[in-house]
């Protein structure tokens, strides 16, 4: 079976790069297991300083893996949502996160967990739960912790597209610039965390992720058993299904 997660060191950082763009690296239960997998190598290793997430492919990340959405995954991938969150979020050294192309539901959870968030200005975000019967729950938590809250309503309710100079203004992204100096822009708020000391990181990171980290300590499991419930449903199944069918 291909590694869905590539990993890439460098100089006190851990790149974990999302390497599934066949299905625009959807959230299946192997990559969710791999990345969880690199966050706690990453943990475990005392020279890795930072931890990069970055994507293979024009996409970020796609959200669930809707062909895995059936039978006991329907529990356990909102589970494991909830979990990676939460590790990215407790993880004693910072996570960054490089953004461009498009980046769908679930995936979105992802950039609201990385403690820094650097996009393209013409990436492309949406939450597109209700156009299916869901709703956000597994990534409601980071995404309230980071987003304004009227934005979030808009953006919960309506699924729009919205971009990344739109992700920065509402507090999704933490800076988003042309795609031709992303990579620049990235390697400047690496280099800057990685002149801290990591007793300094982890630290602060306790302090800046107080409030996310009792959330989904104390209602994760509340979150994950209402996106089963949803995933579940006759509605949601019945748009997956036809979804699904279209995306062949």
């Amino acid at each position: 079976m291909d590694t869905l997660i590539r990993r890439v060191r460098r100089s006190g950082l851990l790149e974990l790069v999302l390497a599934s763009p066949h299905n625009r690296n959807a959230l299946s239960r192997q990559l969710v297991a791999e990345l969880f997998e690199g966050l706690a190598s990453a943990e475990r290793d005392p020279e890795v300083a930072v931890v990069l997430i970055r994507q293979e492919g024009p996409v970020f990340c796609s959200g669930a893996d809707l062909s895995e959405m059936t039978d006991s995954n329907v529990r356990d991938a909102p589970k494991a949502m909830v979990l990676l969150q939460h590790r990215m979020a407790t993880l004693s050294k910072p996570v960054v996160v490089r953004v461009e192309g498009a980046v769908r539901a679930g995936g979105i959870g992802i950039v609201a967990a990385a403690d820094v968030a650097v996009a393209a200005t013409d990436a492309s975000f949406a939450l597109t739960e209700v156009r299916l019967g869901l709703a956000p729950a597994v990534v409601s938590a980071p995404l309230l912790a980071r987003m304004h809250p009227r934005a979030v309503s808009r953006y919960f309710l309506t699924a729009e597209t919205f971009d990344g100079a739109t992700a920065e203004k509402v507090g999704l992204a933490t800076l988003a610039v042309a795609r031709a100096e992303l990579d620049t822009a990235v390697e400047e708020v690496c280099t800057a965390l990685l002149e801290a000391k990591p007793q300094g990181l982890r630290e602060t990171k306790k302090l800046t992720n107080a409030s996310l980290v009792a959330e989904l300590t104390n209602r994760g499991d509340d979150l994950a058993e209402l996106s089963a419930s949803l995933f579940g449903s006759d509605v949601a199944q019945a748009a997956m299904s036809r979804f699904l069918a279209r995306t062949k």
